[in-house]
Parts: C-alpha cells; sequence; structure tokens
C-alpha cells in the first residue's frame, strides 16, 4: 500500500462503506440488549470488508476501556503488516451534543484511512421502552489517525 495515492472521494467512500456495513451491529446489539462491547472492522488489502473484536485472553479483564485498547493495538499491528488500508472501532459512550450542550448516549465510531484521513462520528439515541431506540441527530469530528500513524 505504500506510496498509493488515495483520493478524498476513494477514501471518504472506503470508510463510509466500512460504517455502513459494520453500524447495524451494534444497533442490533443496542435493540436486543441496551448495550454492547468495543468491535470494530476493517478494509483488507482485498477490498474486503471484515468484522473484527478484540482478542482477549483467558483470564483478561474485559471492561470496556480495556477492550477498546486491545482493539485498537490490534488494528495497530494489522495496519503496521499493511493487512488493511481503513479502520473502524465502534464504542458505546456517552457524549456531550454539540447542539444543545446536553449529554446522550450514543455509538461512536472512529474511522481511519491509510491515507491519514481520520474522523469520528456519533450516532447519538435513547432507549425508550415503548418505543425502542430514538436516534438523535448524527454529528462528526476530525478523528486523531492513531492507527495509522507512522509513530
Amino acid at each position: 500500500m505504500g506510496g498509493i495515492e488515495y483520493s478524498v472521494r476513494i477514501r471518504k467512500e472506503d470508510v463510509e462503506n466500512l460504517m455502513n456495513e459494520i453500524l447495524p451491529f451494534g444497533e442490533k446489539m443496542l435493540e436486543e440488549h441496551g448495550e454492547f462491547l468495543p468491535y470494530g472492522g476493517v478494509i483488507n488489502a482485498a477490498d474486503e470488508i471484515i468484522h473484527v473484536s478484540p482478542d482477549v485472553r483467558d483470564g483478561e479483564t474485559t471492561d470496556s476501556i480495556r477492550l477498546a485498547d486491545i482493539l485498537r493495538e490490534s488494528l495497530k499491528e494489522m495496519a503496521l503488516d499493511e493487512k488493511c488500508k481503513a479502520t473502524a472501532i465502534v464504542l458505546n459512550i456517552s457524549t456531550e451534543l454539540p447542539s444543545t450542550g446536553q449529554k446522550s448516549d450514543a455509538i461512536q465510531m472512529n474511522l481511519e484511512h491509510v491515507s491519514d484521513y481520520s474522523a469520528e462520528v456519533f450516532f447519538p439515541y435513547k432507549i425508550n421502552h415503548d418505543d425502542g431506540i430514538i436516534w438523535g441527530e448524527v454529528f462528526a469530528q476530525e478523528g486523531r489517525c492513531e492507527i495509522f500513524s507512522k509513530k
């Protein structure tokens, strides 16, 4: 992958395809269980979208923060070995809504592309026992470029 030039359109298309493919799992878990643990996805070198989960060793703690860290490290290894060109980490978080400043639960998707593109997309929600999940206004911000960083 080194040296390949990616246009803005291609990298945005890649991460949007990845996001659209793996987001439904988080939505399903919220509907069925009211929560989910961190998970992710990659676009591999063959342009296939692969769902991934943290590789937890026997006896290792499984809190959400630790699972997200394990997943992040695994994706960094894949990126270093040039086994992927785009990644996503999906988290169930509480965040402040930019429109109101109020706290809300949200699905946070951290998306990265090998071309130094990174975005964090938030899908705010409320779980209403009568109506199911009520989705808020989606918002995004620039990401941190952690997975494909050469540092």
